[in-house]
């Protein structure tokens, strides 16, 4: 019996988790390999029930959906059965086939509140790991008869997420917070990992180093995904696109193939304090106020918000970077402040660096008074607050007591 399947769906749902905390090294050789999955897409054209059924007098009929792949045009075909029935081109080959096609959907409270359609790419129901990463990780994973994962990261993020990665058999090595020069940085040190793995000949295999940051499949992966996704979704009608940035690969990803597509749109980064990508956009000078000597809380970003924020320079980001057009600076207070808003408005429970987005909402908002009303601003929602109970949500708290009533009380002042 060929096992393949199996062996594809296990080794993208470990690596997508494990490439969205940080490094990764696994043998024997990885090669990139290119996604084309279908899911079920479609939409109610004439009067529709709360479940989706079309209504016709007394009677029900049920619509009829169809199967679409987009290709790199934002072009999507078509195919499938009808009246209900699922058809056996619905039936996928494997959790891998549940990459990416992820759905967008309108955040009522925030297109309410400032006369703009905002949308949210729900990015973390992508299959296998929950998170934009899954594409990247199926991008670079191809084949390997055997997978051990050993992965490094640094001892500050959420304990949820160590916790995750070793129910699922990898070895986990969280090292403290460390600056690029220090070679026990958790970049650096899996490298080594890597490297000592293939040097040793008494072990099977070889070490590979995923590289995330400097890898180019990962903005390419959202080139050939997530950005024609868009696209289609939104019918070529997108007047910006706000996303934060950690390796860089998304917002850079997607702004390559829209600015392609669509030259009227703005690229907005979403940026955590202590970042220092919002002056890189700004003023051309990775720095931040935050990171000064002496005001320094922590050894890397100083944000409780994990995922995204860098003060370094990366082959990702900068593959988009004189396309971003504009960046918005989003304080810890504003993401908390603006999670709680999110579940509470919209029943959305988002990690750290989707509420940066919506951060991102702040951001999103910011960028949606900018243009003014009948704008359609979209963002990215990467991460559940699942992965967040133990840090972010915990400083945020139980929701029901005192929130903020009005919008402007979380974003502050109006641009």
């Amino acid at each position: 019996m060929d096992h393949r399947p199996k062996l594809y769906a296990t080794i993208a749902f470990v690596a997508g988790i494990l490439i969205g905390l940080g490094f990764k090294h696994l043998y024997p050789d990885l090669q990139p390999v290119e996604r084309r999955y279908r899911r079920r897409s479609g939409g109610v054209k004439k009067k529709t029930s709360a479940n989706g059924a079309r209504l016709k007098d007394d009677r029900i009929d049920l619509e009829d959906y169809e199967m679409h792949s987009c290709d790199s045009g934002g072009q999507c075909q078509g195919q499938g059965q009808g009246q209900g029935h699922q058809s056996a081109a619905d039936v996928t080959e494997g959790i891998e086939a549940c990459i990416g096609r992820t759905p967008l959907f309108k955040i009522k409270s925030l297109s309410e509140a400032t006369g703009c359609d905002i949308l949210a790419k729900a990015e973390f129901l992508n299959g296998g790991g929950g998170s934009p990463k899954d594409r990247v990780a199926l991008n670079i994973i191809n084949t390997g008869s055997h997978l051990t994962i050993l992965r490094c990261m640094p001892s500050d993020q959420s304990i949820e997420k160590s916790d995750l990665l070793l129910k699922l058999g990898a070895v986990v090595e969280r090292v403290p917070p460390a600056p690029i020069v220090d070679p026990m940085h958790f970049v650096n040190r899996a490298r080594t990992l890597a490297r000592d793995h293939t040097a040793d000949p008494n072990r099977p295999g070889r070490g590979y180093f995923a590289d995330q940051f400097e890898n180019q499949a990962n903005w390419q992966a959202h080139f050939e995904g997530t950005g024609p996704e868009l696209l289609h979704q939104c019918d070529s009608k997108i007047h910006a696109f706000v996303a934060g940035a950690g390796t860089g690969g998304t917002i850079a990803g997607v702004a390559r193939f829209l600015k392609s597509k669509l030259p009227y749109i703005k690229i907005v980064l979403a940026d955590p304090q202590g970042s220092g990508l919002y002056n890189r956009i700004k003023h051309g000078v990775m720095f931040d106020l935050k990171e000064k000597e002496g005001t320094r809380r922590r050894q890397q970003v100083d944000t409780i918000v994990e995922g995204i924020g860098i003060n370094r320079v990366t082959a990702n980001f900068e593959a988009g970077r004189e396309l971003i057009d504009d960046a918005v600076k989003v304080d810890d207070d504003q993401a908390l402040a603006m999670a709680r808003w999110l579940m509470e408005r919209d029943g959305i429970f988002a990690g750290s660096s989707s509420a940066v987005n919506c951060e991102k909402g702040i951001a999103a908002v910011r960028t949606a008074q900018k243009l003014g009303p009948g704008k359609r601003v979209v963002t990215v929602l990467c991460d559940s607050g699942t992965r967040h109970l133990s840090k972010f949500w915990a400083k945020a708290g139980n929701i029901g007591g005192k929130s903020d009533s009005e919008l402007d009380n979380i974003i502050g002042s109006q641009i």
